[in-house]
């Protein structure tokens, strides 16, 4: 049994969540004038009729009170050389300087987008319900936008790499 601090489930979940490889996306929106962003891997295709996707946003994050309001939103999911981004947008940075690095555009339904992302997932949403820590957010689809090579960043055991060196090390 616990001692009260850590519910065993809790500690034995983080663990092996680390061994979940996912592609690292950052999530953007903009509301009230302002642009929010943030680093992001709870991210997943729900339905292709109609098209749509899902993410889970902790109810403490920055990102958090402008989806709440009923923004749109747009997953763009990153390449191996948007580390940098992922990092900025992971909490390195705050607020609007999370815009500094990229080359952040405006779809034609106002939510910023990445414009070299892999691909960029522009969202109207469409439902949400609140689990737990999280509000999980439907968005459907309204655009979408693809550039480059499917070379994805990912995360797995706490850090950033690449598909092609976890195929690498794999094969090794």
């Amino acid at each position: 049994m616990t001692d009260g601090s850590i519910h065993p489930l809790h500690a034995d979940m983080l663990l092996a969540m680390r061994r979940l490889a996912r592609s690292v996306a950052v999530i953007s929106c903009s509301h009230a004038g302002r642009r929010y962003s943030m680093s992001a891997t709870a991210v997943d295709a729900l339905s292709t009729e109609p098209p749509s996707l899902l993410i889970c946003i902790n109810r403490t994050a920055s990102l958090y009170a402008p989806l709440d309001a009923g923004a749109d939103f747009c997953v763009n999911v990153l390449s191996a050389r948007h580390r940098g981004i992922a990092i900025d947008c992971s909490g390195r940075l705050k607020g609007e300087a999370r815009f500094t690095t990229g080359n952040w555009q405006t779809s034609v339904h106002g939510v910023p987008y990445l414009h070299d992302a892999q691909a960029s997932l522009v969202c109207a949403q469409d439902g949400r319900f609140v689990y737990g820590t999280h509000t999980v957010f439907i968005g459907r689809l309204t655009e979408v936008l693809v550039s480059g090579e499917v070379d994805p960043l990912v995360y797995v055991n706490g850090a950033y790499t690449t598909a092609r060196a976890l195929v690498s090390h794999a094969a090794a």
